[in-house]
């Protein structure tokens, strides 16, 4: 949405760019009805009510405020529910146990270590940014998956995307940190 809302602040071209903006905030309005669970996180769809680590994205790319309720509901749901060794599942398949059916996901990790770090925990960023760097096979790369039971990678490989992911990461806690919890 923050995408959204920067295209909208263009100067018109003349292309009805102008309701750009009105389109941004119908948006973001039918997602705040439609995919706020009534115990305060931002959840997968309307007709699913389940938690998923990518929607941690939004508050860290700017979508969301950081200090929206959601977003610290959304944090602390992925953390209950989704993390476990410092990995970071997306979303729960079904009820058998995580890691069960897929890898934990890096990138989701990484969104993880960023979203920490903008709710000012610089310590549990600072971990999660280690434990998923970590997760590199002997030439350093990266795959999207991690099976953390088998402690090998899975899916494609090199992932580009969370190469990228990292490198974001490493810039970002390297900067000025909030505390150290």
């Amino acid at each position: 949405m923050a995408d959204l809302r920067a295209v909208a602040a263009l100067p018109s071209t003349g292309t009805g760019s102008g309701d750009c903006a009105a389109l941004a905030e119908a948006i973001m309005a039918e997602i705040a009805r439609t995919c706020a669970h009534p115990d305060g996180y931002w959840q997968r769809a309307p007709d699913d009510d389940r938690p998923d680590a990518a929607l941690l994205l939004p508050p860290v790319r700017g979508a969301v405020p950081a200090a929206d309720p959601r977003t610290a509901g959304t944090l602390r749901v992925v953390r209950d529910q989704l993390a476990r060794e410092g990995y970071v599942y997306r979303f729960r398949r079904d009820q058998r146990l995580l890691g069960d059916t897929e890898g934990a996901f890096l990138l989701c990790g990484f969104t993880m270590a960023l979203a920490e770090h903008q709710q000012g925990r610089a310590l549990a960023a600072i971990r999660y940014f280690e434990r998923n760097r970590a997760a590199c096979g002997p030439p350093g790369l990266l795959s999207e998956e991690y099976d953390v039971t088998q402690r090998q990678l899975r899916g494609t490989l090199p992932q580009a995307f969370v190469h990228a992911l990292l490198l974001e990461c490493a810039a970002t806690l390297t900067g000025p940190r909030a505390d150290t919890g």
